[in-house]
């Protein structure tokens, strides 16, 4: 039996209940209870595997020095397999006293080469770090950093009959989209994964080169915890330290009963699929259809509108892909669910002069996170992705440079796209600086996407995404600048471009677009936490010493 097997076969026959815990200190993280009552037998299991060391003539290394996209592939010294966040402690101290550059990866979904530059030599990898329980004395659920969003969706509803609000890709792991503000299909509804962050264990390296774990809370006493706990809440991956562990806990929760400590997902999802040909669509066809999207969402994006369980995409492929497509989910158990959503898709399609195809479908919970209407692309494939925030509907340059480069002729991919997605709702009733995601009042999040499979199509894809971006913002500099209908971009879908003035003339840095008025504090954090920039990377928080 392989090692990770084996691990897995003994986490799931000893894992889970109860255990009291003593406080935890900044230089002391006690073990964390679980929910079944042999936690410790489990927690000695593993702790019989050693960390694993990938180097370039080992088998494994091809698949373990690159993430999901394949334009990215590194050439580390070698990759660390962990199995605890002991081992954690153990590969950053070798690094740091060797002086080798680390990066930490636990999906691999990282859009830039972050992980895959050529100045990191060791690479701590934390896929086999997949355990998700529940903590009695701290009444909070504790999720590993590797554990796939699939798995982490079917263990917490399977156990607790709950959930978190987290993206529909199912191989994306929790550890780098937590900590970036992931959102997903039920965010209108229970707000960002980041609205549930009670705290984290986290992996940090002193001035003095000390490496220790620390458990940071929002209840933490010392301020100093208590803002790197806020840095988790949207500072983005590669920034603070490593994180081992998330404690996740809906703000205001009470009692003991983990049923009632994060949102519990409707049983039963409705879904829908329509599409509209490209054959037919004019350019006003297009931008009526695009603009009711639009309106709808920003009609319907406060924290108190009603529809909250509708949550949509509008996939506009380029023309030589077909098709137009929206996919939406409602939570059929409510009343007048079908009717509300019948209103939806006729509300989009009014006025466009093709006739749509919709198909519904009603679906388990369970079983609609894994519908392929919002699931993931190809992992084998090469992207590119950028995004914009919108805090209102679009206007009319913005439609018009939408159709120019979806019906180009000299551009044929049809895996290339724009994406719209509905955002807002409870994700809105969240002050900008109560997290370190400022974006408080979007209604939806966009992304430009090209999917390709050969290097030699690399430039090709890279000009049609990045010239459809720039002419869609060019009143604001080729970006989506903060104002009255944009709002920046999402640290999650990373895009070095914002840092490059060639392709940025807005004068709005990129850390601003990310982060707005919250950089200044994750830089404080950034100082105190990791004052030696142990973890750094193209677009990495940059320290600030005031510490005011």
């Amino acid at each position: 039996m392989s090692e990770p097997t084996r691990r897995h076969v003994l986490r799931r026959s000893a894992l889970a209940g109860g255990t009291a815990l003593a406080v935890a200190s900044a230089d002391v993280v006690p073990a964390f209870g679980h929910a079944r009552p042999t936690a410790a037998a489990a927690e000695a299991a593993v702790a019989e595997l050693d960390a694993i060391t990938v180097r370039p003539t080992d088998i494994r290394y091809p698949e373990l020095a690159r993430g999901t996209n394949q334009r990215w592939v590194g050439r580390p010294d070698y990759v660390r397999l962990v199995h605890t966040a002991d081992q954690v402690v153990d590969a950053v101290r070798e690094a740091v006293r060797e002086g080798k550059r680390v990066a930490v990866r636990s999906g691999g979904h990282c859009y830039e080469g972050f992980t895959t530059d050529p100045e990191v030599k060791v690479v701590i990898d934390l896929s086999e770090l997949t355990d998700v329980s529940f903590d009695a004395a701290r009444r909070v659920f504790v999720v590993e950093p590797g554990a796939w969003l699939s798995d982490l969706y079917c263990a917490l509803f399977k156990r607790w009959g709950v959930t978190l609000p987290g993206g529909s890709c199912p191989s994306v792991a929790a550890g780098g989209h937590i900590v970036g503000g992931g959102y997903g299909a039920l965010s209108r509804m229970f707000g960002l994964t980041v609205d549930h962050l009670y705290g984290v264990e986290v992996v940090v390296v002193g001035e003095d080169g000390a490496v220790r774990k620390v458990l940071a809370t929002r209840d933490s006493d010392d301020p100093d915890l208590r803002d790197l706990w806020w840095a988790h809440t949207g500072g983005g991956g590669g920034n603070f330290g490593i994180v081992t562990k998330y404690l996740l806990r809906t703000p205001g929760a009470t009692g003991t009963d983990p049923a009632k400590l994060l949102p519990r997902p409707p049983a039963e999802l409705l879904t829908s699929t329509v599409t509209w040909s490209w054959e037919g669509m004019t350019q006003a066809g297009f931008k009526r259809l695009v603009k009711n999207y639009g309106d709808w969402f920003a009609a319907h994006g406060s924290p108190d509108s009603s529809c909250l369980d509708l949550f949509s995409q509008l996939k506009a492929a380029h023309r030589s892909g077909g098709v137009i497509t929206m996919v939406t989910q409602i939570d059929a158990t409510r009343p007048d669910a079908e009717r509300d959503l019948e209103a939806f898709v006729a509300a989009v399609g009014r006025g466009v002069p093709v006739t749509a195809e919709a198909v519904t479908q009603r679906l388990p919970f369970l079983h609609a996170t894994k519908w392929p209407g919002f699931a993931g692309g190809d992992p084998t494939l090469r992207f590119e992705d950028k995004s914009a925030y919108m805090r209102a509907s679009f206007p009319d340059d913005q439609l018009t440079a939408m159709y120019r480069h979806l019906t180009r002729t000299d551009y044929g991919n049809p895996a290339a796209l724009l994406l719209i997605a509905a955002y807002g709702g409870r994700v809105n009733a969240v002050a900008p600086g109560a997290t370190a995601v400022p974006q408080r009042d979007s209604v939806m999040k966009l992304q430009y996407l090209a999917f390709w499979q050969d290097a030699s199509e690399d430039d090709e894809n890279l000009a049609w995404v990045r010239e459809f971006y720039r002419d869609v913002y060019a009143a604001t500099g080729g970006v989506p600048a903060p104002g009255r209908v944009t709002d920046g971009c999402f640290v999650n879908y990373a895009d070095v471009d914002l840092s490059d003035p060639d392709h940025n003339k807005s004068g709005v840095p990129w850390h601003t677009l990310y982060y707005k008025d919250n950089y200044p504090r994750l830089q404080r954090v950034k100082a105190v936490w990791d004052p030696r920039g142990v973890l750094r990377h193209a677009q990495s928080v940059e320290p600030r010493s005031d510490r005011r």
